[in-house]
C-alpha cells in the first residue's frame, strides 16, 4: 500500500512523538471500531471500555504482547517513543508513547496490514466485558 502521508517525508526525521500522536489516533479508532462491532452498546458504555483499553497501563501490556513479533526496524521505533522526552514520566507511559510511535509510523507508511496483524495479536484474547 501506498504511503498515507500526502507529501514525500521522511519518516525516520519525524519526531517519535509526532509519530505517537498519529498514532494514539490509530490505535483509539481501531478499539472503537473494535467495540463497536462485537456488540451493540450504549455510548456511555463504549466510551469506558475503550477508555481502559487506551489508557497507558493497558497499552504497555500490549506492547510487552507484541515485543517478539516487532522486527528491527519496529523496535527501533518502538525504542525512540519510548525514549523520547515526555512532560509525564513512569514506564507505562513511556511504553505507551513508544506503542503509540509505532503505530503511527506503520500508518504513515500506509503498512495497514501490519498494523491490524499487531493490533489483532493484541486483542486476540482479550474479552470485552
Amino acid at each position: 500500500m501506498e504511503r498515507l502521508c500526502p507529501i514525500e517525508v521522511d519518516l525516520h526525521g519525524i519526531s517519535p512523538l509526532n509519530l505517537a500522536f498519529v498514532g494514539d489516533g490509530v490505535y483509539d479508532l481501531m478499539v472503537r471500531e473494535r467495540l463497536v462491532c462485537l456488540a451493540n452498546r450504549p455510548n456511555k458504555d463504549l466510551h469506558q471500555l475503550a477508555v481502559k483499553q487506551v489508557r497507558a497501563e493497558a497499552q504497555a501490556a500490549a506492547l510487552d504482547k507484541l515485543m517478539p513479533l516487532l522486527s528491527e526496524e519496529e523496535a527501533a521505533v518502538y525504542r525512540r517513543g519510548r525514549n523520547a522526552h515526555t512532560s509525564r514520566s513512569g514506564g507505562a507511559y513511556h511504553k505507551a508513547t513508544g506503542l503509540e510511535a509505532l503505530f503511527g509510523y506503520l500508518y504513515l507508511a500506509g503498512r495497514l496490514d501490519r498494523v491490524q496483524e499487531l493490533f489483532g495479536y493484541i486483542t486476540q484474547e482479550d474479552e470485552v466485558d
